[in-house]
């Protein structure tokens, strides 16, 4: 009989050990029970319209990359990264940040900035990506419209700049964050901005989005 308890605890620890450390990796980025009820209905009231043909994606129909459209002075990157990175040190101008330490929300790596040949390292990522926005309803939107869209700060995250680049236009049923801890805020967001802007999701996109809202750890 004692191999068999045996069995039975390896079965069970086998079994709840990648849970385990999903469970303890999301509690690094808990979430409201309000916020998660709200995105659970968001997410229930988007429209699923599986994948057509379209028009095809140009970056350009987003308008300029980084447009001011806040009328604060600053490019909306600059904007980004003075919000994300801690501490960050501007230029004279008052707007281009020159260093700054990156917490990565997809890694989980902390990543220091320094503006020159070394930038990419991080990059601003669109978390509804322009792409997936483009074929999920953006191409019916005017110039004004999605512009606003490309530089909205909702949308937008400073990251890893590799994980950005691997990321690419991809929808939450083709990528996730590579820190499963941050799957629930990121789900969350994605959600957000698709129901702000009335964007549709996929069949598959839908059931990857309330997976990742599966693993919330909430306050």
């Amino acid at each position: 009989m004692a191999w068999a308890v045996v069995l039975v605890v390896g079965l069970v620890a086998g079994l709840g050990g990648p849970v385990l450390l999903r469970e303890r990796a999301s509690a690094r980025y808990p979430v409201t029970a309000g916020d998660l009820a709200a995105g659970r209905a968001a997410l229930a009231a988007l429209v699923v319209v599986e994948p057509s043909a379209s028009a095809t994606y140009e970056r350009e129909q987003f308008g300029a990359a980084w447009a001011d459209v806040d009328r604060n002075g600053c490019d909306t990157r600059n904007d980004v990264l003075r919000r994300d990175l801690a501490p960050a040190t501007l230029d004279v101008d008052g707007c281009t940040v020159l260093t700054g330490v990156l917490a990565d929300p997809y890694t989980g790596e902390r990543i220091a900035f320094a503006r020159g040949e070394d930038s990419a390292l991080v990059q601003i990522d669109h978390v509804v990506a322009l792409a997936d926005a483009w074929a999920r309803g953006a191409a019916g939107w005017d110039l004004r419209e999605r512009e606003q869209f490309a530089n909205d700060p909702a949308n937008l995250l400073a990251v890893d700049g590799q994980a950005n680049q691997d990321k690419g236009a991809s929808a939450a049923s083709d990528w996730l964050p590579p820190d499963p801890g941050f799957a629930c805020v990121y789900a969350l967001r994605q959600v957000r901005v698709k129901a702000a802007y009335a964007l549709t999701v996929t069949a598959d996109e839908r059931a990857a989005l309330d997976s990742a809202l599966g693993t919330c750890a909430t306050t």
